[in-house]
């Protein structure tokens, strides 16, 4: 049995003020032209199919577009759960008739742990939920963190479990150790929001939403697919793919990845401001990508961005290397007061914590004189 896993689409996402949909129209065309080539028994989608509970018209209309394709035209199976950042309750719409046609969506958690079987494999939906939502449903006030919740839902499932049939879990949780990037919203405060890898000890394959990267968490068989595109400049070095699962009856697996291209990269740009735009820099460079921009330069740079957007369009960031070097020197600085030092030393010492910039002996001579002067006007006052 073959399926593809994948996760975290995010439609309706903005990304510093753009809507992304026509760039998550373009790579799911591609998402779906690797399921037409892959021929999978089913498509797994683990969480986040929108950015936000009430997504943007285009969004609904290209998640409906997609689906339909793959599901109807393609007559593939699809299984999928919702989110931290969907609805539950507009996902789990038509959910009872869907599965007609072979679409398993859970989008609100139920007491029905029932799995969804697909060409002899069985797949345990567990869409994202609250510790005090689980705890409510299951009657279980020992319920507080989500790896109470989880816990205690594999074990409802693991009541009804058949040993001999191989079993996947499909779910949308914060695995601990895995690694997170700007996107993912905070499932809690503290580490409440963590749940044990140990749990999903029962699952053959565990199909995980969430964290944006393939690479998050190193398991055997516990994976998260990642999203389709980068959407924060902290994702900007990530590889992006899709999985691909195959199963054998007993439940053993292999794995494999599928990358994706996107019509627009988002990376990062760093250098000075007239090397990069000089004509032998950039003509090497695909100038659409989105771009976040850190220029070394020193000292005072006229509308840089304005000049910058004439030779890359979507620059939707800019720092200064300097800056950043300086505030980080700053939120460590703390005013020392000592009357054995002289108003130059003080100065100095003030001038190293508030700036990266050396204090040459041409500026010191300059401050001694302000210093002899100052002195001068309040003696003869």
């Amino acid at each position: 049995m073959k399926f593809i896993h994948t996760a975290d689409w995010h439609l309706g996402k903005l990304v510093h003020g753009i809507y992304m949909t026509e760039e998550q129209r373009y790579i799911l065309e591609q998402f779906i032209e690797l399921v037409e080539e892959e021929k999978p028994d089913a498509v797994v989608i683990a969480g986040d199919l929108y950015d936000r509970s009430v997504p943007p018209t285009e969004a609904v209309e290209l998640l409906d577009e997609v689906l339909y394709r793959i599901n109807v035209e393609m007559n593939t199976p699809i299984v999928a759960v919702s989110g931290n950042h969907d609805s539950a309750e507009r996902l789990s719409f038509g959910s009872s008739w869907y599965k007609h046609s072979h679409f398993y969506l859970k989008g609100k958690l139920t007491g029905d742990f029932t799995p969804v079987k697909v060409n002899g494999v069985n797949f345990h939906c567990i869409p994202y939920a609250e510790p005090g939502t689980v705890r409510q449903l299951l009657g279980d006030d020992s319920i507080h963190s989500h790896h109470d919740a989880m816990s205690a839902i594999v074990n409802r499932i693991q009541e009804e479990m058949n040993p001999d049939e191989p079993h996947v879990f499909v779910g949308h949780a914060f695995v601990l150790g895995g690694k997170t990037t700007d996107s993912e919203r905070t499932l809690s405060v503290g580490g409440s929001g963590c749940v044990g890898s140990d749990l999903f000890e029962p699952f053959h394959y565990t199909a995980l939403g969430h964290l944006h990267s393939p690479d998050a968490i190193k398991h055997d068989s516990i994976r998260y697919s990642g999203s389709l595109l980068k959407y924060s400049f902290s994702e900007a070095s990530q590889r992006k793919s899709v999985t691909i699962v195959e199963m054998k009856e007993n439940g053993s697996i292999e794995l494999r990845e599928r990358s994706l291209r996107p019509k627009q990269d988002m990376r990062e740009l760093k250098g000075h401001l007239e090397e990069l735009l000089d004509p032998s820099f950039y003509q090497s460079q695909k100038v659409d990508d989105y771009l976040k921009i850190i220029l070394h330069d020193e000292g005072t740079l006229i509308d840089p961005i304005n000049k910058l957007r004439q030779v890359y369009p979507n620059v939707l960031h800019l720092e200064r290397k300097l800056e950043l070097t300086d505030a980080k020197k700053k939120s460590s600085f703390k005013v020392v007061e000592d009357k054995k030092k002289s108003e130059l030393e003080l100065f100095k010492e003030f001038y190293a914590d508030m700036t990266t910039g050396d204090f040459t002996q041409s500026k010191e001579d300059v401050l001694e004189k302000v210093i002899e002067k100052a002195r001068q006007e309040v003696f003869e006052g």
